[in-house]
């Protein structure tokens, strides 16, 4: 059906930056939404920021002002560009996306996560 896949996470100082993309592949009709979710160790995972097709865009209140959403429609691509990174940042990032797989029927599609750590 549809796969999406991360790239971009890693290791990274307080402070310090690092951009994550996700692109969906496969029977693509028509992307709803894409988004990123985090699950730091211990946590439920939870939204991180999200952008539809309308030019929607939410994000958790906790990465207002230091992470950016955007998406390359032409590329079907999400990407999460991320600075004044903080240790409480750690987790692992999920792609999230909602994808028309025919011309009527959608489903919730997960990537498989990529880790991003903040160490001192």
């Amino acid at each position: 059906q549809v796969q999406l896949v991360e790239s971009g996470g890693g290791l990274v100082h307080p402070g310090g930056s690092l951009t994550l993309s996700c692109a969906a592949s496969g029977n693509i009709f028509r992307i709803i939404s894409m988004g990123w979710y985090r699950q730091g160790p211990g946590n439920q995972r939870e939204l991180v920021a999200t952008a539809n097709n309308g030019g929607s865009i939410t994000y958790a209140d906790s990465v207002k002002g230091r992470f950016t959403i955007s998406r390359d429609n032409t590329r079907n691509t999400v990407y999460l560009q991320m600075s004044s990174l903080k240790p409480e940042d750690t987790a692992v990032y999920y792609c999230n996306g909602y994808i028309y797989y025919t011309n009527r029927e959608w489903n919730e599609f997960w990537g498989q996560g990529t880790q991003v750590t903040v160490f001192a």
